[in-house]
């Protein structure tokens, strides 16, 4: 009797492991070594398994990929996007007035753009502001959350309703030439934007005011030497980001020795390449090497660059500079093209087309409804021609959906803000 048992135990054990052996794929044993009558066992006894096994794992990868391998969500979300919904989201476009009227609608509902940009026109106190964002997300409903984006830099250049205390601008915060100073100046700028629902902003400024003639960046530098623009934009746009804001670093390469207003016509720069690593690039290169997330690219033509295009359509510049020299994997967005530095040279779907294939990810439209028609409409008809190609929109929306899943970006309306907390802090720091 007991050696009957001691036979059926073996002959337990043995099946065990061969089963062992089999879903584990061998790959813990020598297949040399592996005892014969084990293998006898387990193909035995596991013929019938093998088969549904073969069958149930041609099922598991049907779509090619290997089961050890993780689903990606972004590719996947891709993967389930319509052509609309992708040419959608490589564009950031405004709007008139201080509410939301049928052509806006039209362009969340119908044209999914990928995010929306406030003005002072836009703005008339706190409450119609938060009401206005908060509209914007419930429109938007369960698509794609949106960039809602501004450009808040303080001093002048500032969309906050008036009740609001303003900050300085950044001229005055360099003079301080305290980063611990900048970065709280970056942290308050951030929070008060994000308190009415805003989650990208289109500053701190790197441009170096070195040209005393330049009539469009002046105080909104933080000041004329590569130093001091470089420790205090960098903490500024630490600041913003610790708060959970996108910041976007503006203007690439740099704007700061141009002696004509990009709104109103081209500016030339004529500088080469070393000579701006040595200047302009530096504040850039610094935040890149920080964990910059976003930058603006200019409408400037640097003629020993690309005498052919503009920065913001360079493939030159974003491409070969930018991307490849110095690394720079995040979002790169143009500066408005209804701007004259575009406008008045490009028809603006081209316009658009060609910053895209420079390696653009976003195209900002501030102005005219029928301007952003015109962009949305000529991409589609450069990815359908094949002029944009899938593999080049694809990487775009990648980076851009990455940004929003990175940043939480969703469709929460915000219940209320609370001005005078804001101002306490604001006030705080400034005195």
């Amino acid at each position: 009797m007991l050696k009957k048992i001691g036979v059926l135990i073996m002959l337990i054990l043995a099946f065990c492991l061969g089963c062992s052996a089999y879903y584990n794929n061998e790959s813990s044993y020598d297949k040399d070594s592996t005892d014969k009558s084990k293998e006898e066992v387990k193909q035995e006894d596991n013929n019938s398994e093998d088969n549904s096994s073969d069958k149930n794992n041609n099922e598991d990868n049907s779509s090619g990929l290997n089961p050890s391998e993780e689903i990606d969500p972004i590719k996947e979300k891709i993967k389930e996007m319509s052509l609309e919904e992708k040419i959608g989201q490589l564009v950031i476009v405004g709007f008139e007035g201080q509410s939301i009227d049928e052509e806006t609608e039209k362009m969340i509902k119908e044209y999914y753009v990928g995010g929306v940009i406030l003005f002072k026109r836009n703005v008339n106190d706190a409450g119609q502001l938060l009401t206005l964002i908060n509209t914007l997300k419930r429109l938007n409903e369960d698509k794609i959350p949106l960039f809602i984006s501004v450009d808040e830099e303080g001093g002048l250049v500032s969309r906050m309703p008036a009740e609001l205390i303003n900050l300085p601008d950044s001229k005055s915060v360099g003079e301080k030439n305290d980063k611990d100073y900048s970065y709280k100046i970056g942290k308050i700028i951030a929070r008060e934007i994000k308190a009415f629902g805003f989650n990208m902003n289109f500053a701190p400024v790197l441009d170096i005011n070195s040209n005393p003639n330049n009539p469009v960046i002046g105080p909104r530098a933080f000041g004329a030497d590569v130093i001091t623009v470089k420790e205090q934009g960098l903490a500024v746009m630490e600041g913003m980001q610790s708060e959970g804001i996108i910041s976007v670093v503006k203007h690439f390469p740099g704007h700061g020795d141009t002696q004509v207003d990009s709104h109103l016509n081209l500016p030339l720069i004529e500088k080469d390449l070393e000579e701006m690593k040595q200047f302009e690039l530096v504040p850039f290169i610094e935040a890149i090497n920080n964990g910059c997330d976003a930058v603006m690219i200019a409408h400037i033509l640097f003629d020993k660059v690309d005498s052919q295009n503009p920065a913001s359509l360079s493939q030159v510049i974003i491409g070969d500079i930018l991307r490849n020299q110095f690394g720079f994997q995040g979002l790169v967005i143009t500066d408005d093209l209804t701007m004259g530095a575009i406008a008045d040279h490009y028809e603006m779907g081209e316009a658009a087309v060609k910053a895209i294939n420079a390696g653009a990810d976003i195209v900002l439209v501030c102005h005219g409804y029928n301007n952003e028609i015109k962009v949305l409409e000529r991409i589609k008809k450069a990815v359908v021609e094949g002029e944009i190609s899938g593999q080049r929109l694809d990487e775009s929306l990648y980076r851009i959906l990455s940004m929003k899943m990175k940043y939480n970006i969703n469709n929460e309306e915000i219940p209320s803000v609370d001005i005078d907390a804001i101002n306490q802090e604001i006030r705080s720091l400034i005195n």
